[in-house]
Protein backbone atom coordinates (compact mmCIF):
# COMPACT_ATOMS: atom_id res chain seq x y z
CA UNK A 1 0.00 0.00 0.00
CA UNK A 2 1.61 3.21 -1.15
CA UNK A 3 5.30 3.90 -1.77
CA UNK A 4 6.14 4.63 1.85
CA UNK A 5 9.52 6.12 2.66
CA UNK A 6 11.37 5.90 5.92
CA UNK A 7 10.38 8.54 8.43
CA UNK A 8 12.54 11.62 8.88
CA UNK A 9 12.85 14.32 11.55
CA UNK A 10 13.39 18.00 10.81
CA UNK A 11 14.17 20.89 13.15
CA UNK A 12 11.80 23.84 12.69
CA UNK A 13 11.26 27.09 14.57
CA UNK A 14 8.39 25.46 16.46
CA UNK A 15 10.43 22.39 17.37
CA UNK A 16 11.36 19.05 15.89
CA UNK A 17 8.84 17.27 13.67
CA UNK A 18 8.95 13.62 12.69
CA UNK A 19 7.12 12.75 9.49
CA UNK A 20 6.68 10.23 6.69
CA UNK A 21 6.62 11.50 3.11
CA UNK A 22 5.46 9.01 0.48
CA UNK A 23 7.25 11.12 -2.09
CA UNK A 24 4.70 10.81 -4.86
CA UNK A 25 4.44 13.36 -7.65
CA UNK A 26 0.70 14.00 -7.29
CA UNK A 27 -1.16 16.63 -5.27
CA UNK A 28 -0.11 16.85 -1.63
CA UNK A 29 -2.33 15.59 1.17
CA UNK A 30 -1.31 16.23 4.76
CA UNK A 31 -2.63 13.32 6.83
CA UNK A 32 -3.03 14.16 10.53
CA UNK A 33 -3.26 11.16 12.87
CA UNK A 34 -5.53 10.50 15.82
CA UNK A 35 -5.24 10.05 19.59
CA UNK A 36 -3.05 8.15 20.21
CA UNK A 37 -1.09 7.88 16.98
CA UNK A 38 1.96 9.10 15.12
CA UNK A 39 3.44 9.39 11.66
CA UNK A 40 3.29 5.59 11.38
CA UNK A 41 -0.48 5.72 11.85
CA UNK A 42 -0.89 8.56 9.37
CA UNK A 43 1.15 6.71 6.76
CA UNK A 44 -0.84 3.51 7.27
CA UNK A 45 -4.25 5.19 7.19
CA UNK A 46 -3.27 7.42 4.29
CA UNK A 47 -1.84 4.58 2.18
CA UNK A 48 -4.98 4.37 0.06
CA UNK A 49 -4.45 8.00 -0.92
CA UNK A 50 -0.86 7.28 -1.93
CA UNK A 51 -2.17 4.36 -3.99
CA UNK A 52 -4.55 6.81 -5.69
CA UNK A 53 -1.64 9.00 -6.77
CA UNK A 54 -1.43 11.60 -4.01
CA UNK A 55 1.76 12.57 -2.21
CA UNK A 56 0.89 11.87 1.42
CA UNK A 57 2.82 13.68 4.14
CA UNK A 58 2.10 12.28 7.61
CA UNK A 59 3.63 14.07 10.63
CA UNK A 60 3.69 12.98 14.25
CA UNK A 61 1.88 15.57 16.33
CA UNK A 62 3.76 16.91 19.40
CA UNK A 63 4.25 14.30 22.09
CA UNK A 64 3.95 11.38 19.69
CA UNK A 65 6.97 9.31 18.71
CA UNK A 66 9.80 11.60 17.58
CA UNK A 67 8.03 14.98 17.71
CA UNK A 68 8.90 16.65 21.01
CA UNK A 69 6.16 18.34 23.04
CA UNK A 70 6.77 21.72 24.69
CA UNK A 71 4.80 24.81 25.71
CA UNK A 72 5.13 26.34 22.24
CA UNK A 73 3.42 23.53 20.33
CA UNK A 74 0.92 22.03 22.76
CA UNK A 75 -2.38 23.61 21.69
CA UNK A 76 -4.30 22.69 18.50
CA UNK A 77 -3.62 26.19 17.15
CA UNK A 78 0.12 25.83 17.77
CA UNK A 79 0.09 22.37 16.21
CA UNK A 80 -1.65 23.81 13.14
CA UNK A 81 1.22 26.28 12.84
CA UNK A 82 3.69 23.41 13.09
CA UNK A 83 1.88 21.53 10.30
CA UNK A 84 2.18 24.63 8.09
CA UNK A 85 5.86 25.07 8.99
CA UNK A 86 6.59 21.48 7.95
CA UNK A 87 4.97 22.04 4.57
CA UNK A 88 6.92 25.31 4.21
CA UNK A 89 10.11 23.36 4.86
CA UNK A 90 9.15 20.81 2.19
CA UNK A 91 8.41 23.56 -0.33
CA UNK A 92 4.67 22.86 -0.48
CA UNK A 93 2.45 25.91 -0.99
CA UNK A 94 -1.06 24.54 -1.55
CA UNK A 95 -2.28 21.24 -0.14
CA UNK A 96 -5.28 19.25 1.00
CA UNK A 97 -5.72 17.96 4.53
CA UNK A 98 -7.10 14.63 5.70
CA UNK A 99 -7.48 13.85 9.38
CA UNK A 100 -8.82 11.13 11.62
CA UNK A 101 -10.23 11.30 15.14
CA UNK A 102 -7.96 13.40 17.39
CA UNK A 103 -6.32 14.91 14.32
CA UNK A 104 -9.47 16.98 13.83
CA UNK A 105 -8.74 20.01 16.06
CA UNK A 106 -5.37 20.97 14.56
CA UNK A 107 -6.61 20.18 11.03
CA UNK A 108 -9.69 22.38 11.33
CA UNK A 109 -7.51 25.13 12.81
CA UNK A 110 -5.03 24.78 9.95
CA UNK A 111 -7.86 25.23 7.43
CA UNK A 112 -8.94 28.36 9.33
CA UNK A 113 -5.48 29.89 9.69
CA UNK A 114 -4.15 28.99 6.23
CA UNK A 115 -7.33 29.36 4.18
CA UNK A 116 -5.45 30.46 1.06
CA UNK A 117 -3.32 27.31 1.13
CA UNK A 118 -5.73 24.54 2.14
CA UNK A 119 -7.57 23.37 -0.98
CA UNK A 120 -9.88 20.89 0.73
CA UNK A 121 -10.36 18.96 3.94
CA UNK A 122 -11.50 15.42 4.71
CA UNK A 123 -12.43 14.89 8.36
CA UNK A 124 -12.85 11.20 9.21
CA UNK A 125 -14.56 10.50 12.54
CA UNK A 126 -12.91 13.72 13.68
CA UNK A 127 -13.19 15.60 16.95
CA UNK A 128 -14.82 18.99 16.23
CA UNK A 129 -16.00 20.23 19.63
CA UNK A 130 -15.17 19.75 23.33
CA UNK A 131 -14.27 16.13 23.94
CA UNK A 132 -13.50 14.29 27.17
CA UNK A 133 -11.74 10.92 27.25
CA UNK A 134 -13.95 8.53 29.21
CA UNK A 135 -11.40 5.88 30.22
CA UNK A 136 -7.92 7.39 29.75
CA UNK A 137 -6.30 4.88 32.10
CA UNK A 138 -7.12 2.00 29.78
CA UNK A 139 -5.36 3.61 26.84
CA UNK A 140 -2.37 4.83 28.84
CA UNK A 141 -1.54 1.21 29.70
CA UNK A 142 -0.63 0.74 26.03
CA UNK A 143 2.23 3.22 26.15
CA UNK A 144 4.51 1.33 28.55
CA UNK A 145 6.63 -1.66 27.68
CA UNK A 146 4.25 -4.20 29.29
CA UNK A 147 1.28 -2.86 27.34
CA UNK A 148 3.19 -2.78 24.07
CA UNK A 149 4.42 -6.34 24.64
CA UNK A 150 0.93 -7.55 25.52
CA UNK A 151 -0.66 -6.13 22.37
CA UNK A 152 2.04 -7.65 20.18
CA UNK A 153 1.57 -11.03 21.83
CA UNK A 154 -2.21 -10.85 21.45
CA UNK A 155 -1.89 -9.97 17.78
CA UNK A 156 0.60 -12.79 17.25
CA UNK A 157 -1.09 -15.60 19.17
CA UNK A 158 -4.78 -14.60 19.15
CA UNK A 159 -5.25 -12.39 16.07
CA UNK A 160 -8.95 -13.09 15.61
CA UNK A 161 -9.67 -12.31 19.26
CA UNK A 162 -7.72 -9.09 18.79
CA UNK A 163 -9.87 -8.13 15.80
CA UNK A 164 -12.98 -8.92 17.86
CA UNK A 165 -11.75 -6.81 20.79
CA UNK A 166 -11.06 -3.82 18.56
CA UNK A 167 -14.40 -4.09 16.76
CA UNK A 168 -16.26 -4.27 20.07
CA UNK A 169 -14.43 -1.29 21.57
CA UNK A 170 -14.60 0.99 18.51
CA UNK A 171 -18.24 0.46 17.55
CA UNK A 172 -21.57 0.50 19.36
CA UNK A 173 -23.02 -2.47 17.48
CA UNK A 174 -25.56 -5.13 18.44
CA UNK A 175 -23.89 -8.44 19.24
CA UNK A 176 -24.96 -10.17 16.03
CA UNK A 177 -23.90 -7.25 13.86
CA UNK A 178 -20.53 -6.99 15.61
CA UNK A 179 -19.95 -10.71 15.10
CA UNK A 180 -20.76 -10.38 11.41
CA UNK A 181 -18.34 -7.48 11.05
CA UNK A 182 -15.57 -9.43 12.80
CA UNK A 183 -16.07 -12.34 10.41
CA UNK A 184 -16.01 -9.98 7.43
CA UNK A 185 -12.74 -8.41 8.57
CA UNK A 186 -11.19 -11.77 9.36
CA UNK A 187 -12.10 -13.19 5.94
CA UNK A 188 -10.57 -10.22 4.11
CA UNK A 189 -6.75 -10.34 4.12
CA UNK A 190 -6.33 -6.60 3.51
CA UNK A 191 -8.71 -5.61 6.32
CA UNK A 192 -7.25 -8.16 8.71
CA UNK A 193 -3.73 -6.94 7.96
CA UNK A 194 -4.79 -3.33 8.43
CA UNK A 195 -6.24 -3.98 11.90
CA UNK A 196 -3.19 -5.85 13.13
CA UNK A 197 -0.80 -3.22 11.74
CA UNK A 198 -2.95 -0.39 13.12
CA UNK A 199 -2.62 -1.78 16.64
CA UNK A 200 1.12 -1.11 16.47
CA UNK A 201 0.36 2.60 15.92
CA UNK A 202 -1.34 3.09 19.28
CA UNK A 203 1.34 1.58 21.53
CA UNK A 204 4.80 2.75 22.57
CA UNK A 205 6.09 6.34 22.81
CA UNK A 206 2.77 8.18 22.75
CA UNK A 207 1.96 8.99 26.39
CA UNK A 208 2.97 12.68 26.30
CA UNK A 209 0.87 13.37 23.21
CA UNK A 210 -2.10 11.48 24.60
CA UNK A 211 -1.98 13.37 27.91
CA UNK A 212 -1.65 16.66 26.04
CA UNK A 213 -4.71 15.93 23.88
CA UNK A 214 -6.58 14.92 27.02
CA UNK A 215 -5.75 18.32 28.52
CA UNK A 216 -6.71 20.45 25.51
CA UNK A 217 -9.68 18.69 23.90
CA UNK A 218 -12.25 19.38 26.67
CA UNK A 219 -11.77 23.12 26.07
CA UNK A 220 -12.01 23.17 22.27
CA UNK A 221 -13.56 26.26 20.73
CA UNK A 222 -13.06 25.94 16.97
CA UNK A 223 -14.43 28.67 14.71
CA UNK A 224 -15.68 26.18 12.11
CA UNK A 225 -17.66 28.86 10.27
CA UNK A 226 -14.31 30.36 9.23
CA UNK A 227 -13.25 27.26 7.24
CA UNK A 228 -13.35 28.33 3.60
CA UNK A 229 -12.26 25.03 2.00
CA UNK A 230 -14.79 22.39 0.93
CA UNK A 231 -15.04 19.71 3.61
CA UNK A 232 -16.06 16.07 3.38
CA UNK A 233 -17.10 14.64 6.74
CA UNK A 234 -17.05 10.85 7.06
CA UNK A 235 -18.47 9.14 10.14
CA UNK A 236 -20.03 5.85 11.18
CA UNK A 237 -23.36 6.30 12.91
CA UNK A 238 -22.40 3.69 15.52
CA UNK A 239 -18.90 5.01 16.28
CA UNK A 240 -18.41 4.49 20.02
CA UNK A 241 -15.13 6.39 20.31
CA UNK A 242 -15.90 9.77 18.72
CA UNK A 243 -19.71 10.00 18.42
CA UNK A 244 -21.19 10.89 15.04
CA UNK A 245 -22.55 14.09 16.59
CA UNK A 246 -19.07 15.58 16.12
CA UNK A 247 -19.48 15.45 12.34
CA UNK A 248 -23.11 16.58 12.58
CA UNK A 249 -21.96 19.54 14.68
CA UNK A 250 -19.29 20.39 12.12
CA UNK A 251 -21.70 20.09 9.19
CA UNK A 252 -24.06 22.58 10.82
CA UNK A 253 -21.31 25.21 11.09
CA UNK A 254 -19.01 24.64 8.13
CA UNK A 255 -19.90 26.81 5.10
CA UNK A 256 -19.10 24.12 2.50
CA UNK A 257 -19.52 20.62 3.91
CA UNK A 258 -20.97 17.28 2.92
CA UNK A 259 -21.50 14.36 5.30
CA UNK A 260 -20.95 10.75 4.26
CA UNK A 261 -22.49 8.46 6.88
CA UNK A 262 -21.43 4.84 7.25
CA UNK A 263 -24.24 2.76 8.70
CA UNK A 264 -23.33 0.15 11.29
CA UNK A 265 -19.59 0.78 11.45
CA UNK A 266 -16.84 1.57 13.92
CA UNK A 267 -14.26 4.28 14.50
CA UNK A 268 -12.08 2.84 11.70
CA UNK A 269 -14.88 2.03 9.25
CA UNK A 270 -13.23 3.80 6.32
CA UNK A 271 -10.69 0.96 6.34
CA UNK A 272 -12.61 -2.00 7.76
CA UNK A 273 -16.31 -1.21 7.79
CA UNK A 274 -19.41 -1.89 5.72
CA UNK A 275 -19.01 -0.44 2.24
CA UNK A 276 -15.54 0.86 3.12
CA UNK A 277 -14.42 0.94 -0.52
CA UNK A 278 -17.25 3.35 -1.33
CA UNK A 279 -16.17 5.61 1.53
CA UNK A 280 -12.56 5.64 0.33
CA UNK A 281 -13.68 6.31 -3.25
CA UNK A 282 -15.75 9.25 -2.00
CA UNK A 283 -12.72 10.64 -0.18
CA UNK A 284 -10.47 10.34 -3.25
CA UNK A 285 -13.14 11.95 -5.43
CA UNK A 286 -13.47 14.87 -3.01
CA UNK A 287 -9.71 15.45 -2.90
CA UNK A 288 -9.33 15.22 -6.65
CA UNK A 289 -12.17 17.67 -7.10
CA UNK A 290 -10.24 20.31 -5.19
Amino acid sequence: MGDERQDATVELAGGSVQYVDTGGSGPVVLFVHGTPGGCDQGALMGAFLADAGFRVIAPSRPGYLGTALHDGNASPAQQAGLHAALLDHLGVDRFAVACWSGGGPSSYQLAIDRSSRVTSLVAIAAVSKPYTFEHPGQERILFGRPGTWLMKELARHAPKSTVKMLTTEEGDLPKAQAKELVETIWADEAKRDFVLRWLDTVTGRRKAGFDNDREHFPELALDLAAVAAPVLLVHADTDSDVPAEHSEHAQALLPHAQLHTIEGGTHISVWTGPDDERARDRIVEHLRGS
